[in-house]
């Protein structure tokens, strides 16, 4: 039996993750409760870890490398004594520890953590080894060597401090593992680390407090859930916005550079609009735009 194709539904459903639930499975619920042809995510967050997860249905996905790209916020807390095979609760204890970092110590070793840095992976992560994900060779107890990988840590902050624990925000670009810092940080200080708890409070300009309950998803009903849909457009707001003439946004929506009325820097990532709405992502080149992503809205 042939799979039903679904409804075209263009725009950005927040859901504010719960723990204990993939953000695959989220994007499949939100996909089937809309009846949506087409939806995808932007940024995964682990089963254990709660917050912003940006579900893109249908044109907004072409957007999705934006707000991957984008500055996101987590709050998490590190247990100190011990780490864990996963680098978080969930894993068994491989190595402990008795020594605890003192408040003074833990803000001292923050500053190593800022800026740009090289940050391993954990074990258990979605990178991939020889074609193979690192997670499926982690269960199978085959052993590997990830190599570092550059991560922008815009600020790391500590907003509490107990005998066994720190609370932490970090602001980071993309591909960074919380779970690392914690080990990483663990390490640093002697004391060994593992994440405890993480939520993304905000990823690029959506924010957890603004997303939709994932229990709400099925329960609300398939009109209550597209009434919480944000526009495409919000996720470009950190690209500027150039319009398009009338002839411009033909020749854009047929593929070919068109003609704009305002400005951006030469080679510039920008968005395009015309009195319909989006037309474009693509590059400004002086009074020109070349595509790079067209939406068929």
């Amino acid at each position: 039996m042939a799979r039903k194709k679904g409804r075209e539904v263009n725009g950005w459903l927040i859901v504010d993750k719960p723990a204990g639930v993939t953000s695959t499975a989220v994007v499949a619920k939100v996909r089937w409760a809309l009846d949506a042809k087409k939806a995808g995510h932007a940024g995964t967050l682990d089963p254990d870890a709660t917050g912003v997860l940006a579900v893109a249905l249908g044109e907004a996905t072409k957007t999705v490398p934006i707000i991957t790209d984008a500055l996101k916020c987590y709050d998490f807390l590190v247990n100190w004594g011990g780490e864990t095979a996963t680098d978080d609760a969930s894993g068994e204890v491989v190595k402990t520890a008795d020594a605890r970092p003192t408040e003074a110590q833990v803000q001292d070793a923050l500053a190593t953590f800022t800026g740009e840095i090289m940050q391993i992976p954990p074990a258990y992560s979605a990178v991939k080894v020889d074609g193979e994900r690192a997670y499926d060779l982690a269960r199978e107890g085959i052993e590997m060597e990830l190599a570092a990988r550059p991560l922008w840590v815009e600020s790391l902050k500590l907003l509490e401090a107990g005998s066994d624990t720190a609370r932490l925000e970090m602001v980071c670009g993309k591909g960074g593992y919380v779970r690392s810092i914690a080990r990483d940080l663990g390490r640093a200080l002697g004391c060994l680390g593992h994440v405890a708890h993480l939520r993304r409070t905000w990823s690029g300009p959506f924010e957890a407090e603004n997303g939709v309950a994932f229990d709400k998803v099925d329960r609300e009903g398939q009109e209550w859930l597209e009434s919480q849909l944000l526009p495409l457009e919000t996720g470009l707001a950190d690209l500027p916005m150039v319009r398009a003439t009338t002839e411009g946004a033909i020749r854009i929506r047929n593929g070919n550079p068109g003609e704009v009325t305002n400005g951006a820097e030469w080679g510039e990532l920008v968005w395009v609009s015309d009195a319909t709405g989006p037309v474009c992502i693509g590059r400004y080149q002086g009074g020109m735009v070349q595509p790079e992503r067209v939406f068929n809205l």
